[in-house]
């Protein structure tokens, strides 16, 4: 996006001439003149932004959608950098084996992808102000429409940073970021000031994207009504969102006091780890749902805070969508990425816990052997399941994790009750096999639970990455670097044995070595030279 062609292609006219995923309504033929002129055209201009997360296409000249940035990529080639999942064949074995270069089309397709949902968010931004000003839609509605759009926003640079920069911990985020964009870039003027506009460092980026957060929940409502749909629905930004949004930036930053002032607006005082679902959020009413299945077969569930949207007529492409990359072939997926014996031969993963019957599945792999699957994605048909982004798990490991690490002198009860909640929903016998303040020696042993339950509870959901990489300096809980992994397709279905372990064969790459950050696109520095390289590209 930072390019001078992209600056000056990405006029109004093109930012909204994308297909559609939240409207049936057809917006295609909107001009710069006309978008923000009428309550419905700023409601289509919002469904813009939304369209952008979900899909782009994938290389510049196509048609196809992979899923970039948010749709399904952030998913499968944030966790296929892990090693809780093997990839089969070659499709991403780039990824996979760390052997891109700065025209990798990965890398290339996500920069790009997260800088045109920037772009069009800073558009519609500076368009929804003119509309709220002149009457165009209410004041509310268009501080509403703006905090959407902010966060989307600070979403979009927090990936950003997640894969092309190191993590804050490494100098207190003091190393080189991404380049922060908050203005739109539809004139030649905005072009050449980007020119001047070089990466920030990561502590200001994730000072701004905090900014865009705390703007987001003071003005989001607690619930969205979207027309077609009943009940809650998890493809809208709400201020719930905001909140666990800001739970994981801040617990990217270590800042733990911060992530436990964000959980206390929607995390009760008592938890209730003998009936996790009564566990409920004060905004919004979030709360996780009785069986692990249930957001996976309810993508609204009040369990999914926020999800990109698929659905039938508009889901990413055969090699992008979840279903088809994750899912088994012998249930109509391609069995391209599946589950490792890793994770699932961890012997913390009790042999007898439910997420292993009901979503995980042994079935054929691309390679026409057999596997263990992740069956959290299911529209083998049509590839239209939602790309989940934050569930309430997430917010509740996130703040275990927060309250373990801020007592680290004595174990946690509420951080064990926490965890609990998560975990015991999936126990058979919750009462005897769930934790006790007493099953752990130090708050060091507590917070490695949590953080393998994390690896369990959101396996196959695009957040691996996110802790490697938060980690990788943490003394305690660091893996390395890159972890080590089975070898590129070589798993077959004797290797998953409950509670055996398992050696990986494919070697860690250290935190040390350049391959632990993906490389700017080639295209992005030649045009715009003061966006510095990463080293070793």
């Amino acid at each position: 996006m930072n390019k001078i062609k992209m600056g000056l292609i990405l006029f109004l006219p093109l930012l909204f001439s994308c297909k559609k995923v939240l409207d049936t309504a057809p917006y295609s033929s909107l001009t710069d003149a006309s978008v923000f002129t009428t309550a419905s055209k700023c409601a289509l201009a919002l469904n813009g932004v939304y369209d952008a997360a979900q899909g782009d296409y994938y290389v510049t000249g196509t048609t196809e959608n992979r899923g970039y940035p948010f749709g399904a990529a952030n998913i499968y080639q944030s966790d296929a950098r892990g090693e809780d999942l093997v990839n089969i064949q070659a499709f991403l074995q780039i990824t996979y084996q760390g052997t891109y270069n700065s025209t990798s089309a990965n890398c290339v397709a996500m920069w790009k992808g997260l800088y045109e949902l920037i772009n069009k968010a800073n558009v519609s931004i500076a368009g929804f102000r003119t509309a709220g000003a002149g009457g165009v839609i209410s004041p509310t509605t268009a501080l509403q429409y703006e905090a959407e759009c902010r966060f989307l926003r600070a979403m979009a640079h927090h990936e950003g940073l997640l894969l092309f920069a190191k993590p804050y911990a490494d100098g207190a985020g003091s190393a080189l970021g991404i380049p922060w964009r908050d203005f739109p870039i539809n004139t030649t003027s905005a072009v050449t000031s980007i020119l001047t506009s070089p990466r920030m460092s990561v502590a200001g980026v994730y000072t701004n994207i905090l900014a865009d957060l705390d703007f987001a929940e003071a003005n989001l409502p607690a619930s969205i009504a979207v027309t077609g749909f009943t009940g809650p629905i998890s493809f809208r930004a709400t201020k719930a969102a905001a909140i666990a949004l800001k739970m994981r930036v801040k617990l990217h930053k270590g800042d733990w006091a911060g992530v436990i002032t964000e959980g206390a607006k929607i995390v009760p005082t008592v938890v209730t780890p003998a009936n996790p679902a009564g566990t409920v959020s004060p905004i919004g009413s979030y709360a996780l749902m009785a069986s692990p299945e249930t957001p996976f077969i309810n993508n609204n569930s009040l369990e999914n805070i926020f999800s990109i949207k698929n659905d039938p007529v508009d889901a990413p492409s055969t090699n992008g969508g979840l279903s088809r990359l994750l899912g088994a072939a012998s249930l109509n997926g391609r069995g391209l990425v599946s589950i490792s014996p890793i994770i699932y031969n961890n012997a913390g993963w009790l042999c007898d816990d439910k997420r292993r019957s009901l979503l995980t599945v042994a079935g054929t792999n691309s390679a026409g052997t057999q596997s263990i699957f992740t069956t959290k994605y299911r529209d083998y048909a049509t590839y239209g399941d939602y790309a989940p982004q934050i569930r309430y798990a997430e917010v509740l490991l996130t703040l275990a994790e927060a309250e373990a690490r801020n007592t680290p002198a004595v174990v946690s009860s509420r951080a064990v009750d926490l965890l609990n909640v998560v975990r015991n929903r999936s126990l058979t016998t919750p009462a005897t096999q769930q934790y006790t303040v007493a099953s752990f020696a130090t708050s060091v042993d507590l917070i490695k639970a949590i953080l393998l339950e994390r690896r369990i509870e959101l396996l196959a959901e695009g957040r691996r990455w996110g802790d490697i990489s938060r980690l990788a300096v943490d003394a305690n809980f660091t893996t390395g670097g890159i972890p080590a992994k089975a070898l590129n397709g070589t798993v077959g279905l004797a290797t998953f044995v409950c509670g055996a372990g398992y050696t990986p064969g494919q070697t860690a790459i250290p935190y040390s070595d350049y391959r632990f950050l993906w490389p700017i696109p080639a295209s992005e520095v030649v045009s715009n030279p003061i966006v510095v390289q990463n080293p070793g590209y």
